[in-house]
């Protein structure tokens, strides 16, 4: 899919029951998130209510003619007060929108706001295989850490993970 026009905006509330299909599509239909189990939209106001329009911790979604078609965040790397200044980013793209441009819109967004903010590193989790993933992250300067071999079971198999920073 091959877009002209993305915009990209904080999330909020009233997107909630989007962003949960799209991101329950993933946890139904692939390895890249550990989650076995869909979300209801209530289950995920918890996750939501982490995100703010300003500092670190952000969510941001991507619009093509009106329709939600992605979204990144920036989370809280670890619960240890030295990790502050670290965050785990990530993006999803709904079914079907990928390799359009929206990943890169996004994090090119991300990385803006997150520019002046106390921000340091930020990390990637990338379950193996997902070449568009690692490509994604190398475009925007991310260089590999190390791979978790076999950490995750899903679909009766074990994944590995690499993780990726970047200097923020």
């Amino acid at each position: 899919m091959i877009v002209t026009q993305i915009s990209v905006r904080p999330g909020e509330a009233g997107d909630l029951p989007v962003l949960t299909a799209l991101y329950n599509h993933y946890v139904e239909q692939t390895h890249v998130t550990f989650d076995t189990h869909p979300f209801s939209v209530e289950q995920r106001r918890g996750w939501f209510s982490h995100y703010a329009s300003a500092g670190a911790h952000r969510l941001l979604v991507a619009e093509v003619g009106g329709d939600l078609v992605g979204y990144a965040t920036s989370s809280k790397f670890r619960d240890k007060t030295a990790y502050d200044t670290s965050v785990e980013v990530t993006v999803y793209v709904r079914d079907g929108a990928a390799r359009g441009g929206v990943g890169s819109a996004l994090y090119t967004a991300l990385f803006d706001a997150l520019h002046g903010e106390d921000v340091h590193r930020a990390y990637a989790g990338i379950a193996l295989p997902n070449d568009a993933s690692m490509a994604l992250h190398r475009r925007f300067g991310f260089a590999e850490v190390g791979t978790y071999r076999e950490v995750g079971r899903k679909f009766g198999r074990y994944w590995d993970v690499t993780w990726l920073e970047k200097p923020v």
